[in-house]
């Protein structure tokens, strides 16, 4: 299983300037995300204390569902 901050990378240059790819910009760009990490609890945790706007982690939710059901 590759972690979710491979999973991501996916919604990096997409031509939909949308959440999704703003969220993934940001795990680029934020040198300190956890890039390994697998867990919800631990990707969670990185977001509630480093979110970068303010619906961040429902995004984050909704995509980690979608990370769950293709990685497994």
């Amino acid at each position: 299983m590759r972690s979710f901050y491979h999973y991501m990378m996916r919604y990096r240059g997409n031509k939909k300037n949308n959440e999704e790819k703003q969220l993934a910009e940001w795990m680029f760009d934020d040198h300190s995300f956890p890039k390994q990490a697998k867990t919800y609890d631990e990707i969670s945790s990185y977001l509630e204390w480093n979110a970068p706007f303010p619906s961040a982690l429902s995004v984050f939710d909704q995509l980690y569902e979608k990370y769950k059901i293709e990685e497994e």
